[in-house]
């Protein structure tokens, strides 16, 4: 079976620009959550979120860019540069036939898509909208597609070219994806990843209805408490991750360095509520034994899982009894972290910064911690590596997702080289 490396990440995440400021602070157990400053929430419940301090014109875009391209495109192509550029891949000299394009996404173009039905309706005033309100590449905010597009052209791509939207979970289903087309051989690279810029009024209304985030406005930064006694509901985030998921023997033959080996990737689903989990995990934890199996480890192999831990009072309960599951005794004696708390809840692309999160704890040996974690629910009682980094030989990552509509993903990340830390 053909094998897949990941030779370049690149990440926009709340609280550090780039993969290097990213992974820097995720591992300090601070948090980005804040008031909401991208549109005026004092009429909702939940009124914080974890945003980037997101400049176009300092991420390279051009004005008319800026102007056109959806805040969450403009995330996926600042992190697309860096990964292209981490990878070596522009100056690797690959058939353009051969590179293919897997990115997911949630809600898609939401906040280009809530603005312009503001103006063409004049703020909801208006049943009857005027597109002559509304900008002329409207249709790029209606379908997700613009975010495929723009990675392929600015890759070069022209193999298979796909967008994944399961929710929660199209981070991990994309990359998961990538892998295949790489095992059956129709790419030899693929450029993966997702995107996201969920932070508007659109999304925040659907969240406050169904009261899944956070009301803790009056402590922003300690809102979200992934496994804690007191967790009350996740916070929103935005941001991308992409990743250059390469056939291993090629990788090697250029000389590319190599992050890690993407070993392993299943994907289920409950078929039972919107909303709802089986409290038992049983979906979650047959994705985790299949993955795991694809990637022919067991338990003792893992150095780190990382975690949805959105921080609702069902998820982190029901994703304990996944792993429990999944990995059975040996649950006990892996470390387990959220890095949600950091950085939020970024809906579709989330995975993908976790996957990315995943990757740079094998190449540094190091931990992010569970933020906010100081009162352990007793139904979690797992090692959540509370509020601080641990240093730890990372020799595979497990990296697991769950979201609405019964989608649960897990996918395995090995260290080829057996490097020790």
């Amino acid at each position: 079976m053909r094998r897949a490396a990941i030779t370049g990440i690149g990440v926009c995440a709340p609280g550090g620009r780039g993969r290097e400021g990213f992974w820097d602070f995720v591992l300090s157990g601070r948090t980005a959550t804040r008031p909401i400053t991208l549109f005026d929430a004092s009429g909702f419940r939940s009124r914080i979120a974890a945003e980037i301090d997101w400049d176009p014109a300092a991420a390279g875009l051009a004005p008319a860019e800026a102007r056109e391209l959806d805040r969450m495109v403009q995330f996926a192509v600042f992190a697309l540069s860096e990964a292209l550029k981490d990878s070596g891949l522009p100056d690797a000299g690959v058939p353009a036939e051969r590179v293919a394009v897997s990115v997911g996404t949630a809600v898609g173009a939401t906040i280009g898509l809530d603005n312009q039905y503001a103006a063409a309706s004049d703020r909801g005033r208006h049943w009857l909208v005027d597109p002559g309100r509304a900008v002329p590449w409207l249709y790029d905010y209606v379908v997700p597609t613009p975010l495929a597009r723009e990675v392929a052209w600015r890759t070069g791509a022209e193999g298979p070219v796909i967008v994944v939207s399961t929710g929660c979970t199209s981070g991990v289903e994309a990359v998961g994806h990538a892998l295949e087309l790489v095992r059956e051989g129709s790419a030899d690279v693929v450029v993966t990843g997702a995107s996201d810029a969920p932070i508007s009024p659109i999304t925040s209304a659907c969240f406050d209805a169904i009261r899944a985030t956070s009301p803790n406005n009056e402590d922003p930064a300690r809102a979200c408490r992934p496994f804690d006694a007191d967790r009350d509901g996740f916070v929103l985030g935005e941001g991308a991750a992409i990743l250059v998921l390469e056939e291993f023997e090629h990788a090697k033959r250029r000389g590319a360095h190599v992050y890690a080996e993407l070993a392993g990737f299943a994907t289920r689903c409950n078929a039972f509520h919107m909303t709802g989990l089986h409290k038992e995990g049983r979906e979650l934890g047959e994705a985790i034994t299949s993955a795991m199996r694809e990637a022919e480890l067991g338990a003792s192999g893992l150095g780190y899982v990382s975690a949805h831990g959105s921080g609702t009072q069902q998820n982190d309960a029901h994703e304990t009894a996944a792993l429990k599951r999944g990995l059975g005794r040996g649950a006990y004696e892996v470390p387990v972290s959220s890095i949600k708390a950091a950085i939020g809840h970024a809906l579709g692309s989330v995975g993908s910064i976790e996957l990315a999160a995943c990757a740079l704890a094998i190449e540094h040996g190091a931990l992010p911690p569970t933020a906010n974690l100081d009162r352990r629910d007793p139904r979690c009682d797992l090692d959540y590596v509370p509020n601080q980094a641990r240093d730890r030989r990372v020799p595979a990552a497990l990296c697991v997702g769950s979201g609405f509509g019964g989608f649960q993903s897990a996918a395995v990340l090995t260290d080829p080289e057996g490097r020790a830390r």
